[in-house]
């Protein structure tokens, strides 16, 4: 717990003097997930979003999907859900920026180097706009390392980092870098809070805007009968 408040405090730090000179927004995830098998799960997610702290809230979004582990290093995953844009100026202001509902397919690929775990993701999202259908290509590539005195089977505590880059088929390409750092904290076998640093870069993109965030997440997990052990996952955030 002294990590977890040193961290915390850390962070916070951090984030009140960078905010003097340019505006921190606030990412706040709720993700539900329940393990029904070795291979099979299922999740729902929701997320809130202000450009500055805990002010101007311009976006939510809600999702569900599920995912089918093909080899124990190999994830599928569809999932589709509504992803809701809101001017700039004040909290959810209207017309609307972009009014989507989106549908993706995925892939994970997982890997162990000794005590890190790699996470290579790739995604394609049909999304269907205010401004007309798109098509969006994404590649992440995270890395996290888990640490702490084992409890039941996991570790207490991970930090974790991550690069997703976005592009689609239609010029510039390229829309977007998203740059993350963030620490967890796993309270129990079922709960994990989280906590970090999202940067981004736009080049031209019609969704959520913004580049500076803190990020503040909270995953719960079931577990089914013939499922006897937390999946493999570094919680990179679902988005």
């Amino acid at each position: 717990m002294r990590l977890l408040y040193v961290t915390c405090i850390a962070l916070l730090c951090l984030n009140i003097s960078f905010s003097q000179t340019s505006d921190l927004g606030s990412w706040n995830i709720l993700n539900l997930k329940y393990n029904h098998n070795e291979k099979w799960s299922f999740f729902g997610e929701a997320q809130l979003r202000s450009l500055k702290f805990y002010r101007d809230f311009h976006y939510y979004e809600y999702k569900g999907g599920v995912n089918y582990k093909v080899h124990k290093n190999v994830q599928f995953t569809l999932a589709a859900g509504s992803y809701q844009t809101f001017k700039e100026g004040g909290n959810f202001v209207l017309p609307k920026n972009n009014d989507e509902f989106r549908f993706w397919p995925q892939i994970v690929l997982f890997q162990s180097i000794g005590k890190l775990k790699i996470e290579q993701r790739y995604r394609m999202e049909l999304r269907w706009t205010s401004n007309g259908y798109r098509n969006r290509f994404r590649y992440r590539l995270g890395v996290a390392y888990p640490f702490g005195k084992e409890r039941n089977e996991y570790k207490p505590y991970q930090i974790s980092a991550s690069n997703e880059l976005f592009f689609t088929n239609k010029e510039p390409y390229f829309e977007r870098n998203r740059l993350l750092f963030a620490f967890n904290y796993k309270t129990s076998k079922a709960t994990t809070l989280q906590i970090g640093y999202l940067h981004q870069f736009d080049q031209k993109i019609n969704d959520e805007i913004g580049r500076d965030f803190l990020i503040v997440g909270f995953y719960y997990e079931l577990f089914g009968k013939s499922t006897f052990k937390s999946e493999t996952d570094t919680k990179l955030i679902e988005n």
